[in-house]
């Protein structure tokens, strides 16, 4: 990883940053085939994505007034990722599974996280900026491939030739062009490969057109929707109970890094919050699990995970995704 206008790549590493890119181009090249996905109604129930925030989108501008460039970062969870894989392996997993991204960053919600990383580094920068997080109307996956970091797979995510796509994308947004060399954009290296589509359980992933139907994927409905609703079919008998990495778990660019041994062990993994939900949703039979969840009170659920992932969905959340699940009955 090279420097960042005197940022040594020994403390973007510190950071968790597995690679950065920089662009001065504030128009998404996705945005039309993003704007057909919406008029054809595939981001369900996500309504922040087909609102007035919709158009925002179009023009970086939008988001930072005087947008001149952006310095744009992937934070990697590969480790925290390998290390929860390697928990499922064990005796004291009781077989169900959450996103490997909410058990990154010691448990902690990432977007917070990811804030203190980017201040960090733009207070080095020494520059005026805003943040763009996936809270923000931008679409980051476009903005991370015009930086050079990465290519669009067949599930839509952003895949790294090198870090595959265990990452969180996170960017700076300045009012100031930093001149900085901007690297050449990734040619798809999906081939014939299905295996992503062939994976998902509930047939969310449109190979054709590369995209998800939102609705029919697992991670809405069991991180996106906090009251009772009609799961999407396939969903009973999936491990899954709060998002789903089955189609980046099969993706042979995550893969070839766990084969190659390019991912170190986290010796002292889980540690924080990330331990609280280890130790309550994936250790408990499932038949305890739930009857825990039921006697927490919503405020005492919101005490025990607060500033984790799993506040966003809540108890009810939790309960309606555990009711789904065909093994429960």
């Amino acid at each position: 990883m090279k420097p960042l206008k005197g940022i040594t790549p020994e403390f973007l590493s510190s950071l968790g940053v597995a690679d950065w890119g920089y662009t001065e181009d504030p128009i998404p090249s996705s945005f039309e085939k993003y704007e057909d996905w919406v008029e054809r109604g595939e981001n369900g129930p996500l309504k922040y994505l087909s609102d007035h925030r919709k158009d925002l989108r179009k023009n970086l501008d939008s988001v930072q007034s005087g947008f001149q460039s952006a310095v744009v970062f992937l934070f990697s969870y590969s480790e925290e990722k390998m290390a929860l894989e390697n928990f499922y392996k064990t005796d004291q997993s009781n077989k169900l599974k959450v996103a490997g991204y909410s058990l990154a960053f010691e448990g902690g919600d990432y977007h917070n996280v990811l804030r203190e990383k980017m201040a960090m580094i733009g207070s080095k920068l020494g520059v005026e900026y805003s943040f763009s997080l996936d809270i923000h109307p931008v679409l980051e996956r476009d903005l991370a491939y015009r930086s050079g970091l990465g290519w669009f797979g067949k599930n839509s995510m952003l895949i790294h030739q090198k870090k595959g796509s265990f990452n969180m994308i996170g960017a700076l947004l300045l009012k100031e062009k930093l001149g900085l060399e901007e690297n050449e954009k990734q040619l798809d290296h999906c081939g014939q490969c299905t295996a992503c589509f062939d994976i998902c359980p509930t047939d969310a992933i449109d190979l054709e057109k590369r995209e998800i139907s939102a609705s029919k994927c697992i991670s809405t409905f069991s991180i996106e929707l906090f009251k009772d609703a009609e799961a999407p079919a396939g969903y009973e008998s999936a491990q899954e109970i709060f998002g789903c990495d089955l189609c980046q778990d099969v993706c042979p660019w995550n893969k070839r890094r766990e084969r190659n041994g390019e991912i170190e062990m986290t010796a002292d993994w889980p540690k924080g919050a990330a331990k609280e939900i280890v130790d309550f949703f994936l250790v408990p039979k499932p038949s305890e699990l739930k009857e825990n969840l039921e006697e927490l009170s919503n405020r005492g659920f919101i005490r025990k995970f607060k500033g984790t992932s799993f506040e966003r969905t809540g108890k009810q959340g939790l309960l309606k995704n555990l009711a789904k699940k065909s093994f429960l009955l």
